[in-house]
């Protein structure tokens, strides 16, 4: 039969294929690349200390090919399928979020790599999301929706063939993971060919924006890719300039000297021609671009504290007023690494420097790395976010819904009912930044620390 490829390869070669299929479809997001590229660029260029930093991390190889997507699923049975396509490409769901308290009717996970090797070579994420039939106020509407989501398969007959392959064999050859990306692929793809009428479109899109979009097509088409850029203000600043109309405000923290978490922005949603069932044709807005930040992965003690800062700050109209009003109540959020890593508020990986492998037997388990790292025996980098915030996420999906203001209200969680239609339970983001962490400390000879249950 042949060796088997691995789950790396088989990610590696779907975010590829992915990327290039989506550049077809939404020039702009080849335009997006190269702006995001240039900026990557003179960032390093300008400080080679960062740059020096982010190859020791190990975070350099994988800046250029990092991207996540997102798609929208309508059906139980559409998120198991999909959990069985990424698990082959070593790809999980990580986390849950409910967009509802934005007034968006789904739920959603982050399907990603969970290992370190596996996210230093491709950190390839599809963030999910599942309809949530039960808010379509209308019951007409919404057993007209779930009847037509009943019709549909979004996976091909060779797909759904070589998961079962996959299953039975316990891997794919080169010949049948070449095959598998191929089909795949087909569920992502955008389809000008609607499902439905244009009277029942409009029935659906004006329940929500979002129903017509998940419920309306063949399959579970992506509606954003995004790179990573080092300086999300400068790409904010140059989209203009390439062409591209951006969002009002970027989501998530204002610029730091040690960024935290996430941030993004967006250019709009594109309007798409559109064939509808009985052959009337019509637009579709759905599809947009997007550019991510990423800083250190904050614990569940400055989680706490950044979420309660957001919340104090709010929305202001335009970017500009939004950064200040962000900056001047993020004042009170350390930014400074040491105060990070001692308060407890972020997650960091520790390696030893050779002064401290010379010394590694006068090393105790209960020592504090500060004293360590000043001594010069050990050295500490941050662990790179590598989720999604449901506000930020909220913000960018209003953005391209025409709806640029977030509203906030009471959400209808229900993780349980989410993981029962995934199929398996959604692993604990937390849990997974303090497994990181405390590989590290345990290969410098110092004990792991339990930061899941700090209290302020």
């Amino acid at each position: 039969m042949g060796e088997y490829v691995s789950a790396d390869e088989i990610r590696e070669m779907f975010a590829q294929a992915m990327s290039v299929m989506y550049q077809q479809e939404v020039p702009q997001y080849g335009t997006l690349l190269d702006l995001v590229a240039d900026v990557n660029i003179g960032v390093l260029e300008k400080h080679p200390m960062l740059l020096e930093q982010l190859t020791n991390d190990g975070e350099i190889g994988r800046l250029n090919v990092e991207r996540h997507g997102a798609i929208r699923v309508g059906t139980p049975e559409e998120l198991a399928g999909l959990r069985k396509v990424f698990a082959i490409m070593g790809m999980y769901p990580v986390g849950y979020y409910d967009l509802s308290v934005a007034g968006i009717p789904v739920h959603s996970t982050a399907f990603r790599p969970t290992e370190d090797a596996a996210l230093a070579r491709n950190p390839f994420r599809v963030f999910t999301s599942l309809l949530r039939p039960e808010l379509i106020e209308d019951t007409t509407l919404r057993e007209q929706a779930l009847h037509i989501l009943a019709q549909r398969s979004i996976f091909t007959p060779g797909c759904r063939e070589l998961v079962d392959t996959h299953a039975q064999q316990g891997g794919l050859t080169a010949v049948q993971a070449q095959r598998f990306v191929s089909e795949a692929l087909e569920t992502f793809r955008w389809r000008q060919q609607a499902c439905v009428d244009a009277q029942t479109y409009q029935a659906l899109n004006s329940a929500h924006r979002l129903v017509a979009d998940i419920v309306s097509f063949p399959g579970c088409h992506i509606n954003h890719l995004t790179p990573r850029t080092l300086d999300i203000d400068r790409v904010q600043a140059l989209m203009p300039e390439y062409g591209i109309t951006p969002k009002n405000v970027i989501e998530g923290p204002p610029r730091r000297v040690y960024p935290i978490l996430l941030r993004q922005t967006s250019f709009r949603a594109l309007e798409e021609k559109v064939v509808f069932g009985e052959g009337a044709q019509g637009a579709h807005t759905a599809r947009f671009g997007e550019i991510e930040q990423r800083g250190v992965a904050l614990t569940p003690k400055g989680r706490r504290l950044y979420d309660s800062l957001l919340a104090e700050a709010g929305v202001a109209a335009d970017n500009f007023a939004h950064q200040n009003q962000l900056r001047n109540t993020f004042a009170r959020f350390p930014d400074d690494e040491a105060t990070l890593r001692q308060d407890g508020l972020a997650w960091y990986r520790y390696r030893l420097l050779p002064a401290g492998d010379a010394n590694r037997q006068a090393i105790k388990p209960d020592d504090n790395p500060q004293a360590l790292i000043e001594r010069g025996w050990l050295a500490a980098s941050p662990v790179t976010y590598e989720d999604f915030l449901p506000v930020s996420a909220a913000g960018i999906f209003q953005s391209n819904l025409g709806a640029e203001t977030q509203v906030r209200e009471r959400g209808h969680a229900s993780q349980q009912a989410f993981e029962t239609a995934l199929g398996c339970a959604v692993k604990d983001p937390f849990a997974l930044y303090q497994d990181t962490e405390n590989r590290s400390r345990r290969l410098c000879g110092l004990a792991a620390v339990n930061r899941l249950t700090d209290t302020d």
